[in-house]
């Protein structure tokens, strides 16, 4: 004999009688909890008292709602009286006349985490990561971007620091925007994430538009998961070079991809990359912790940079001494030397602008437009490769 299936109502308003109602009558299904808000309703599926969660459009459901009760193994049905544009961009089965059957083959074959597939998009997104001690990673990224721009490309610039938003700054924007933190709540519960990504971009240069970070750290719980996995194909088919400026996981306890906390944009933004760069400093203090980044990283070996090269914190002949230094105690091969220029930093930094726009004859912007032209190539070839199958 079968076993009845088990149902979970989540549903607000009117509708909830009628669904009530209805799958009370089958012989198959035993309605288990009508749970007063989504918040139980994820609780009882992961607990494993229900097969099956009906929910209708409601504030908190978004993509880490839904995520949640898939994960518990169980069916996803929603219902609704009329459009319900939420619910079909969450990717979850609408049952109008036919409830209790597409309840019934819910139970039967648990829809998939992932409701449709991603699109794998051309655009290539390079990580800007590096140490804490600000070893300069916001110069870096910004210009890498603004050197991409002049190249040609259609470039997003992308501050996902959770810990000290300041691209915003380092550009002279109004950085109460609310940019990345708007994005991904409407990419979270289930907006048209271009749309939105669209009405927070603001254009600083053409071919360069900047997504602007955190207005203040404690807002970091509003980058979720759900809304960065939503997030990323957004980023990629918007443009042909993304740069994302990321902050060093510094907390112990910061998460990881499977219980991600305060780090955890960051350590999806490395998962995400197709080229990581590793900034460090050149000062002693700053390569120490370079050495232990780069030990500890998990993942595909990143490109290596080492930033405010100078003799007189490195010797002589500095370029040398520090690749010799990261071979010896890293394993790295290829370090890109990126020169001090204090003079150079110090106008774009009051200008609000890039070093190519205030400082054209730099060596410090023509060792990141090297280096950004090679990160740039190596992340569209990335992209150009086949994708990988998986049984």
């Amino acid at each position: 004999m079968t076993a009845a299936a088990r149902a979970v109502i989540a549903v607000r308003g009117p509708d909830e009688a009628r669904v009530v109602a209805a799958l009370d009558a089958h012989p198959g299904i035993v309605v288990v909890r009508r749970c007063p808000d989504l918040a139980e309703a994820i609780a009882v599926a992961q607990a494993g008292l229900g097969t099956v969660v009906i929910v209708s459009d409601q504030p908190h459901l978004d993509a880490d709602a839904v995520a949640s009760i898939r994960s518990a193994g169980v069916g996803l049905v929603g219902v609704a009286s009329g459009p319900a544009p939420r619910l079909d961009m969450l990717g979850i089965r609408i049952a109008r006349e036919d409830l209790v059957d597409a309840v019934l083959a819910a139970v039967a074959r648990p829809a998939p985490a992932l409701a449709a597939p991603v699109p794998r998009g051309e655009g290539g997104l390079v990580a800007v990561w590096g140490t804490g001690g600000a070893p300069g990673r916001t110069t870096v990224a910004v210009n890498v971007a603004a050197e991409a721009a002049i190249a040609g490309h259609r470039t997003l610039l992308v501050d996902l620091d959770m810990y000290g938003a300041s691209i915003a700054t380092a550009l002279g924007l109004v950085d109460e925007a609310p940019g990345v933190a708007a994005v991904t709540r409407a990419a979270t519960r289930g907006e048209d994430v271009a749309a939105a990504l669209s009405r927070q971009l603001t254009e600083v240069a053409p071919r360069l538009s900047v997504l602007t970070g955190l207005p203040r750290a404690a807002r970091w719980p509003e980058v979720t998961p759900g809304g960065l996995e939503r997030l990323w194909p957004a980023l990629r088919a918007a443009a042909d070079v993304v740069v994302v400026d990321v902050a060093a996981p510094v907390d112990p306890g910061g998460g990881s991809l499977a219980r991600p906390g305060r780090d955890g944009a960051t350590l999806a933004a490395l998962a995400e990359a197709d080229v990581v760069l590793a900034v460090g400093g050149a000062e002693p203090h700053q390569l120490v912790r370079l050495v232990q980044a780069l030990v500890d990283h998990e993942g595909p070996a990143p490109v290596v940079a080492v930033n405010r090269i100078r003799s007189s914190v490195a010797g002589s002949r500095p370029e040398d001494a520090i690749a010799a230094s990261l071979g010896r105690h890293a394993g790295v091969t290829e370090v890109w030397p990126l020169p001090w220029d204090p003079r150079a930093c110090d106008a774009a930094a009051r200008e609000g602008r890039a070093l190519a726009e205030v400082a054209p004859r730099s060596p410090l912007r023509a060792a990141i437009a090297s280096m950004g032209a090679a990160l740039v190539e190596d992340a569209r070839a990335s992209r150009r490769s086949p994708a990988a199958v998986t049984d």
